[in-house]
Formats: C-alpha cells, sequence, structure tokens
C-alpha cells in the first residue's frame, strides 16, 4: 500500500489541517530519505552506530509517513511559533518528531541544538533544509538567549532533556504558554516465570545495547525471578561475550565507543563502586571511549534502590521473589517519578496490571516494538515527560499535535 504522504492528498484529507501545503516538502524530505540515505546516514554515524543509524532513518520514514494521517486524528490548531530544545541523540528521528510534522500546524518552528551534538544538528539541519524549505530555523546562541529571544515569545515550547533543566524552564513560561517535557524513564525489564528465556536474553541484549547503550529506552534495571536468575545470567553472558566491538561505521558492529563525555565517567564511576556485583565484562578505556558490556548482578529493589540512568552497555540485574511486592516498589518513589515505560516477560499479571497504571508496558516484546512517532508516548512520571499550561500539569504520554490539540482550544484554527 502507498503511504498517503508519498502520493497527492485528496482535499477532503487536507481539510482542517492548517498548512497542508507543506505536505509536498515532507514528501521531499522522505523522498531523500529513501532514495539517497548515503549523506545523512554518514552524518548520524558520527554519532551512532552504523544499526542504529539505519534504524533512526528507517524510524523517520515511517513518522513521515504517518503526519497526514496524525494531523488528521487530532486537528491540532495553528500555532504561530513553536520553539525546541533538541535532544543530544536521535537526531535525525528528533528533527522529523518535532520539526518537520508539527510543520503541518505551526507557522514558524526554532530549534536549540544540544551542545554536545551542535556540529553535527547543525550539518543536519543544511542536509535537510535543503529538500523541505520550511520555515525551520536554527538558532546556536545561548541558551539564555535563546530563551529570552526565542522561548519567551512561543506559543509552544518542546524541551528534551533533564528534569531539573526543564523545571527551570518551566518556571520562566507565561501561563498560556504550552510547555512540553520529554525526559527519559527507567524502563524496568523484568523477567517472570512462564518466560521464554532465549527470547528475553535476545531483546534484552538487543535494547540495551542500541546504540552502544546510548538511548532513552535502554532498561536501567533488569528483574528476574529468582528460580531463572542463574539461567538468565548464564545466557546472557554468553549473549554478550559474543558481541562485536567496531567503529560506528561498521556494518557489522553490534557497539561501539561512548560518544558522550557525561555517560562515560558516569559509566565507569558506576561500574567502579559496584566492581563487587560485576560477573562479566566492565573494562574501560578512557583513551578509545570503549565501554565493556557489563554484567552485574545482585543486591535488592527497594523504594530506596540506588538507580542511576544508563547511557551505556550496562546490564544492571537483580533478583525478585515475590510478584507483589515487586509491584510494590516498580509503583512507588523514584519508580513513580520515572515511569515512562516497562516491560514484561512471562506471566506476571498483577504486576503488568500495576505498571500499566504508570507506564507503557510491553509484554515479551521491548519498546523498541511500539515505537511510534505519530502516537503519544511515555508514562506518567513527572520525571518521565509532562504538559504543562495554565498553572496545571499532566504527566501523561506526550504527542505534540495531541497535545496542542487539547491543551491550546483558543488558538486560531
Amino acid at each position: 500500500m502507498t503511504p498517503v504522504l508519498d502520493r497527492s492528498a485528496t482535499s477532503a484529507e487536507v481539510e482542517g489541517i492548517p498548512f497542508a501545503d507543506r505536505l509536498q516538502a515532507l514528501r521531499r524530505v522522505r523522498r531523500h530519505l529513501t532514495e539517497n540515505p548515503g549523506p545523512v546516514h554518514e552524518l548520524l554515524c558520527e554519532i551512532s552506530t552504523h544499526r542504529a543509524a539505519g534504524y533512526e532513518i528507517e524510524a523517520a520514514v515511517k513518522t513521515l509517513d504517518g503526519a497526514l494521517a496524525e494531523a488528521q486524528k487530532y486537528r491540532p490548531a495553528r500555532v504561530p511559533r513553536l520553539a525546541v530544545f533538541m535532544p543530544s541523540n536521535v537526531l535525525l528521528y528528533s528533527y522529523v518528531l518535532y520539526l518537520l510534522v508539527p510543520a503541518l500546524y505551526a507557522e514558524q518552528l526554532v530549534f536549540r541544538p544540544s551542545s554536545q551534538v551542535k556540529e553535527q544538528m547543525i550539518k543536519l539541519h543544511a542536509l535537510l533544509a535543503d529538500q523541505h524549505g520550511l520555515p525551520v530555523e536554527i538558532s546556536t546562541t545561548s541558551q539564555r538567549d535563546f530563551l529570552q529571544d526565542r522561548v519567551e515569545p512561543a506559543d509552544v515550547v518542546v524541551f528534551t532533556g533533564a528534569y531539573a533543566n526543564a523545571e527551570q524552564i518551566r518556571a520562566r513560561l507565561r501561563p498560556e504558554q504550552l510547555f512540553l517535557f520529554l525526559g527519559s524513564g527507567v524502563n524496568p525489564f523484568v523477567v517472570a516465570p512462564g518466560a521464554d528465556l532465549a527470547r528475553a536474553v535476545r531483546d534484552a541484549v538487543e535494547i540495551r545495547t542500541l546504540n552502544s547503550g546510548q538511548d532513552c529506552l535502554g532498561p536501567d534495571l533488569f528483574c528476574v525471578h529468582e528460580d531463572l536468575l542463574d539461567e538468565f545470567v548464564d545466557t546472557l553472558v554468553t549473549e554478550v561475550k559474543a558481541l562485536r566491538y567496531g567503529p560506528y561505521t561498521d556494518p557489522d558492529a553490534d557497539y561501539g565507543p561512548i560518544f558522550y563525555e557525561g555517560a562515560l565517567e558516569e559509566a565507569a564511576l558506576y561500574l567502579a563502586r559496584n566492581r563487587s556485583r560485576i560477573v562479566h565484562g566492565g573494562a574501560v578505556d578512557f583513551r578509545s571511549r570503549h565501554v565493556e558490556p557489563a554484567v552485574a548482578v545482585g543486591g535488592e529493589v527497594t523504594p530506596r534502590f540506588q538507580l542511576p540512568e544508563f547511557f551505556a552497555p550496562v546490564f544492571n540485574v537483580v533478583s525478585y521473589c515475590d510478584e507483589d511486592a515487586l509491584a510494590a516498589t516498580l509503583t512507588t518513589g523514584v519508580f513513580t517519578e520515572r515511569a515512562l515505560g516497562a516491560s514484561v516477560y512471562g506471566a506476571a499479571p498483577r504486576l503488568t496490571e500495576a505498571l500499566r497504571r504508570r507506564a507503557t508496558v510491553t509484554e515479551d516484546a521491548t519498546l523498541l516494538s511500539i515505537d511510534d512517532g505519530n502516537a503519544p508516548f511515555g508514562g506518567f512520571g513527572r520525571q518521565a515527560n509532562y504538559i504543562s499550561v495554565g498553572g496545571e500539569l499532566w504527566a501523561e504520554p506526550v504527542l505534540i499535535s495531541k497535545a496542542v490539540a487539547e491543551h491550546l482550544p483558543k488558538a486560531d484554527r
């Protein structure tokens, strides 16, 4: 079936979409990514593995394909000005999610790249702007100037990054400004009785080593039932030993160096402090930025469990014995605040039900299996994501078009 974006839309299909004429611009970008992906793929490989870059291009194309249907479903109002703080990873996917698709209803769009990837973002914008010609502007000024000159006049502000930074920005906004925060979560990965262990391990390795662990969907905690722990760990170590390390440009490499300075340091510090729990890997070469995939086992999950966010191939494995006790823990304290996604393998119906009230939950599959750029995503943890306007705040899955449609009812239509 030909994607709607890849053919001429009828007048009925575009009725009510503020800037439906811009569909042609999105078509040009889609065509460029499918017919000539080389330059973009090469650029993404400056900060991502070859495989991760390929996945990102595929996700970007799928999101462009769904742009028209998304706008038709939610019918967002016209937004005069939209300002975006971009993330430090998934550059292309974020560009499509936060800029190109919103260009169907936002008149002017401006974004500030993360300082860690400013050079790459400037080049990516140049490549894509040459195709779309939309009123999407990049701002490389200081954060202070960006806040004052571009964020304060904006009608909608999108921030991706740390919760503490989001709160500082939200405090400076006018009540009528719509503020969307997209952060990160714990994303617990649970292996319960009845799980297909081979599949669970395979999926665990896939999502934890995606882009060498430098992805926000990576689980920071693996909870394995005590009866399955030894077999799970043995199988996991076997799988991890077979992983191939190589440069980002190597299509056969399973993982590569750590790009982000802070992530390298935090991973090294965690591994040093938890060296007694490491059963495999964990070596760190600061010169090459190579963090050997590490499997750390032990400890009990409690609401006070020290839980860093990993941006490295670290498998933080703990055991549990009681489903209800684990459910109570994973829905309290820091787990509630950072509730974004979760994955459950095996039979744990009460745990799954409890988690589903807080997060997006997958069963016998990773969060990658439901990654849909045209649908709301996230959980109900305030530090994971939220929508704020008029002094009110809703911690819920976020999609810009849906948030605009529901929370900016007075905007011009």
